[in-house]
Formats: C-alpha cells, structure tokens, sequence
C-alpha cells in the first residue's frame, strides 16, 4: 500500500533524512520509535508532501503510484489522512465544526458524525464546546476523529498519545487497534515504545535520519539490546 524508498529530505541546507525506507500494508498497525530529533516527523510531513521539508532524492509509493511531489490537497484526496505532532486543531471552532469540515453532518456512508461520537463517546458530550474548550485528552480524540471524517485508508500519526493521561492513553490504543482490524492502514509515529507496542505489529527504529532497525512488535520487546541502544529505554 504505502512504500517509502530511500528518501532524502532536506530542512534548507539541512539534510534530515538520509536514505528513510519503510512499508505500510492495508489494515497494518506499523510504529516509527526514535529518539527526538531522529526524523520522525520530518518523514511524515515528506510523506503527506508538506513544507518545509524539500524531497531531493527517493520516492513515496502509494497504490502503485508515485505521490512524492505532489502537493498535500492531492495527496489527502488520494485518502491519507494525517494527525498531526500538536494536534492543530482551531481554538474557535466547535467540535462538531471541526469534523464538518470534510463532510457534511448529513452523511450516511463511511466515518459519520453518529459514528464518531459512538466511538469517542466524550466528543458527543463536548459536541458544542471550542477547541480552547477542551482538555488535552479530548484534544487528541478530536484531531484523530477529524481524520477520520476523510474516510482514509492510511492515517499518518505523529505522536497522537503525546501529553495524555495514561487512561486516555489507553482508550486511544483501543481505538487505534481497532482502526487496524476494519482495515485502515496507520504509520504511528511515537515516542511511548510500550503503547507502541501494544498496537503495532512491526516496528521501525529510526536514528539520524535513516531506518536502522525493524522488527515485528514481539521480536522487539525481547530484543532489549536493541531497545536500549536506539531508544534508550530500560526495562
């Protein structure tokens, strides 16, 4: 489905990822570990064709087709849907308001307004408060209910359970596991190894900007030299 091959993008003259490869089959719940600053994210905006960073080498395969120039709007309509590191949500804009932005409220097919509130039962609730409204749990449900509402095959996010409580943190691997099960493929970048473990079925490891490791979720957890070296957890 999604096939990235050897890219190299650059921050100006800052070259950042240094020959990143990575796959993403339909229905595959895949994590992308690193330690800050190891071109995390830099590969998800160059997958999803944002800028900064500029792609000068390589290549991103979606669907047999080659997206890696083309502009981000093209690319959302090819169905990829991205959570974005911070979530970017409008502190003015309700809940609700939020999800309609890709799709009408009256809509019976695919990720609907009923069935994102039966999934985040907690936005049902806050349906009508601001994003400046809600706390930073909610935040994060909302940024991940508005990609869906694109009706996506492949969601891109980055550190979705960032600043979370650990119950929410829970609910979201529940959600995100689930996800995987209808068939949505997902590329999750994050920094919390043990989440992302309980939800991915392979990993990759990524460090100064290129894949250095990669494994299913079960060979890493008992790889502890692995996890200790590249990612520096203990444990």
């Amino acid at each position: 489905m999604l096939e990235v091959k050897d890219l190299h993008s650059f921050y100006g003259a800052a070259h950042v990822l240094h020959g990143a490869s990575l796959q993403v089959a339909p229905g595959e719940v895949v994590a992308l570990l690193g330690r800050n600053g190891m071109g995390k994210t830099t590969l998800i905006r160059s997958i999803m064709g944002l800028t900064p960073p500029t792609v000068k080498q390589g290549e991103v395969v979606w669907k047999g087709e080659a997206i890696t120039r083309m502009k981000p709007h093209d690319i959302a309509n090819k169905k990829i849907a991205i959570v974005p590191q911070g979530r970017r949500l409008f502190s003015s804009l309700t809940v609700t308001e939020h999800l309609t932005m890709f799709k009408s409220a009256r809509a019976t097919e695919g990720w609907t307004i009923d069935r994102i509130f039966s999934t985040f039962t907690r936005l049902g609730e806050r349906r009508h408060h601001r994003g400046n409204q809600l706390s930073g749990g909610e935040r994060g449900m909302l940024a991940v209910a508005r990609a869906l509402m694109q009706d996506p095959e492949l969601i891109l996010m980055d550190e979705p359970s960032e600043g979370l409580a650990p119950v929410m943190v829970q609910h979201l691997e529940g959600v995100i596991a689930e996800l995987g099960r209808t068939g949505l493929g997902i590329l999750l970048v994050e920094q919390n190894l043990y989440s992302a473990l309980a939800v991915a079925s392979r990993v990759y490891i990524m460090e100064t900007g290129k894949v250095v490791h990669s494994a299913t979720s079960e060979e890493l957890a008992k790889d502890e030299g692995a996890v200790q070296r590249w990612l520096g957890v203990h444990g």
